[in-house]
C-alpha cells in the first residue's frame, strides 16, 4: 500500500513536472515572438529615421531665438535672459493693438476691422517676424527691435507683405 502511493505520488509530480513546462515553454515562445516582432518594428522605425535625416537639406536650419546661441549669449552678456527678452517683445508688440485703431507696426490699414498682430516669432537678438491680420486681410511683418537700457523694447520696420486674398 506504501508503495502505491509514493508510485501515485511519483508519477503525479511527473505529470505535474511536464504540465510546468510545456506551459512555461509556451509563454516563453509567445514572449520571444513578440519581442522579435518588436525588434523588428523599431529597426524599420529607426531606419525611417535615418533615412528623414538623410534626406533633410545639409544647411536647414530654424530661425528661432531659442536654439540661436549667439543671439541668447548676446543676451546674456546684457544683463537679460533670452526667455525674459521673447517675452517682452511679445507683450509689447500685442500691447500695441488696440481696439479701434490698427496697430502701429503694421504698415497696412484694415479694410474689414482694425490691423491687428496675431502671432510672433523671434528670429534672433534683433529681429521678429509677426503676422498680422484685420480678419479677411492678412501679411506679415519683419521687424528690428532694440531693447534700452532701461529695458522698454522699441521697433523699427523693416519689410512687409500683405497676401492676396481672392
Amino acid at each position: 500500500m506504501k508503495n502505491k502511493i509514493l508510485l501515485y505520488l511519483f508519477i503525479f509530480a511527473a505529470l505535474f513536472a511536464i504540465f510546468i513546462y510545456v506551459n512555461d515553454k509556451k509563454i516563453l515562445d509567445d514572449q520571444t515572438s513578440r519581442i522579435v516582432s518588436l525588434q523588428k518594428k523599431l529597426d524599420k522605425l529607426e531606419a525611417e529615421e535615418e533615412n528623414e535625416e538623410t534626406t533633410k537639406p545639409e544647411n536647414f536650419y530654424d530661425f528661432s531665438l531659442k536654439r540661436n546661441e549667439p543671439a541668447i549669449t548676446y543676451f546674456e552678456n546684457n544683463g537679460f535672459k533670452a526667455a525674459e527678452v521673447e517675452q517682452k517683445v511679445q507683450d509689447a508688440l500685442i500691447d500695441m493693438n488696440k481696439a479701434e485703431e490698427d496697430n502701429e507696426m503694421v504698415p497696412f490699414e484694415g479694410m474689414k476691422d482694425p490691423m491687428r498682430i496675431n502671432k510672433i516669432k523671434l528670429l534672433n537678438h534683433k529681429w521678429v517676424i509677426a503676422e498680422f491680420t484685420d480678419g479677411q486681410h492678412w501679411g506679415e511683418v519683419l521687424l528690428k527691435y532694440f531693447i534700452s537700457e532701461n529695458g522698454k523694447v522699441e521697433f523699427e520696420p523693416l519689410n512687409s507683405f500683405l497676401y492676396p486674398t481672392e
